[in-house]
């Protein structure tokens, strides 16, 4: 059975949206265009789950985060991409960025946080959700999402200033060899 036309409709508002949290959780494009067809794929074989009183990006950004662990488990090595890796597609921000050092400093000091901080972190800051909607995309405890924020920017405060993150903020680092 296919979505309704009303559903496709609201879910294709939410790419843009799902498509910038992906790359910058992945750090690279075409790994995070393959999660965006994933969950976009998922939501739409399993449309009738959706509750219409839920934020439908919420629940977008749910499925993608579940494709992302999954992949994790499957894979359970991570290779980090170095920011010089990454490709700029036409939606780049390169242009409308005064200064791409300052973008190049952030996209390396992002890719140093551990996911579980970089993921509350981006949820919050760049998509604005809620803490109670991250907690609900992470199926974490809100106050579990509010430290792991606090302890992601002081972490990528510290390594924007050129100094390694205090004790208490390296424990969401992962070395990048």
């Amino acid at each position: 059975m296919n979505a309704p036309t009303a559903f496709r409709q609201q879910l294709l508002t939410t790419i843009p949206r799902l498509r910038r949290y992906a790359r910058s959780l992945v750090f690279d494009t075409s790994t995070a265009d393959d999660l965006v067809q994933t969950a976009l794929e998922r939501a739409l074989a399993h449309w009738h789950q959706f509750d219409q009183r839920r934020d439908i990006l919420v629940w977008v950004i749910s499925i993608a985060h579940n494709a992302f662990m999954d992949d994790r488990r499957r894979h359970s090595r991570v290779f980090p991409v170095e920011p010089l890796e990454m490709q700029d597609g036409p939606d780049a921000v390169a242009s409308a960025q005064p200064d791409p050092g300052l973008r190049m400093d952030l996209m390396s000091a992002l890719s140093r946080l551990s996911v579980e901080q970089r993921e509350p972190l981006l949820l919050v800051t760049l998509e604005q959700l809620s803490y109670a909607e991250c907690a609900e995309v992470l199926r974490i405890p809100v106050g579990t999402v509010m430290s792991r924020v606090s302890r992601g920017r002081a972490a990528l405060r510290a390594l924007l200033d050129g100094h390694a993150p205090s004790p208490t903020g390296t424990r969401g680092l992962r070395r990048v060899v």
